[in-house]
């Protein structure tokens, strides 16, 4: 007879699923971004903050949670890091939809294959922790790889190490900040302080001439428009999935989204990866493969430890 199910397994599973959710919505961005054609990277980067900031706006009225906003935004503490983070996002969001339009999703979908490396050895290099043994097999087997795709195709592999390094440095930046703010209150503290940007580049377009908004009415803006629910969806799906999941499961479901952005550009943007370039990817997925064994030790052995302390106390 089986086990019954407790409240606890049932918030596992929504989590889990919540999860998935999120990180196969972000796998298939580019496809989306693809749709967006003829519209740039500056422009998608700007109507995505505006829209998203809208969106936000009018959950937060709907939840009448805007309270925070006030004294959030009037602590120079809180808006320097958030401004930075800010910042961070949206140079990663600009450099992802760059990559997208100018047909280089297998490269970006790389940048999210080493950003786990990256987040380690920053930890590293910034926060002074010390690795584990598999941690550093890790970083060094990543860089074995960057260093082969690098001698491969003759440069370094800029947009992977810029997307890596840009979402590493805003984790840092998150992680400074605390959890004082939740997904949805962190996002739209972030798009008030990028909006005055989002909305100079809007009318700079406008002015030059440049913007496609108008294009194709009435899909192409309403596919601008819905970038904000675009943005805001799979975040807010995976805040709910971080508090029912243990971390480890999250570390294993980030990989469906590089997966499926690899499959996206491979399969259905047609781009092509020669043999070699399939050997690099092959090198940071066996890195990826000694971090992702790591935590699941780490996490069982805390498991057995927690476990003995409990039996302890009985």
């Amino acid at each position: 007879m089986s086990a019954p199910v407790t409240t606890a397994d049932r918030e596992t599973r929504r989590g889990t699923a919540y999860g998935i959710g999120a990180y196969s919505l972000w796998g298939l961005f580019p496809l989306y971004f693809h749709a967006l054609a003829p519209a740039g990277a500056w422009e998608i980067l700007a109507h995505r903050i505006v829209w998203t900031l809208l969106f936000c706006l009018v959950l937060l009225g709907i939840r009448r949670d805007v309270a925070w906003i006030r004294p959030t935004l009037g602590r120079p503490r809180t808006v320097g890091p958030l401004a930075v983070a800010g910042l961070l996002i949206a140079t990663n969001w600009v450099i992802y939809v760059a990559a997208v339009v100018s047909h280089h999703v297998t490269e970006a979908s790389l940048g999210y294959f080493i950003n786990p490396i990256v987040t380690v050895a920053l930890g590293v290099v910034v926060l002074r922790e010390r690795l584990r043994p598999l941690q550093w097999g890790a970083v060094a087997v990543g860089l074995a790889g960057g260093i082969y795709l690098t001698v491969d195709s003759g440069r370094p592999p800029w947009i992977a190490l810029s997307l890596a390094f840009t979402f590493a440095l805003y984790g840092l930046m998150k992680k400074r900040i605390g959890a004082n703010l939740g997904a949805l209150h962190s996002l739209t503290s972030e798009t008030v302080l990028l909006a005055p940007i989002a909305i100079g580049v809007l009318v700079w377009l406008a002015v030059s001439g440049r913007t496609t908004f108008s294009a194709d009415a009435p899909l192409h803006p309403t596919l601008l428009a819905v970038s904000g629910v675009v943005t805001a969806v799979p975040l807010l799906l995976f805040a709910a999935a971080a508090r029912r999941v243990p971390l480890v499961t999250v570390g294993l479901l980030q990989f469906i989204t590089p997966v499926l952005q690899l499959l996206c550009g491979v399969l259905l943007l047609g781009e092509s990866m020669s043999m070699s370039r399939w050997i690099g990817f092959a090198i940071v997925w066996l890195a990826l493969a000694l971090l992702t064994l790591d935590s699941v030790r780490t996490a069982r052995g805390r498991a057995r430890l927690a476990r003995a302390a409990e039996s302890a106390t009985v």
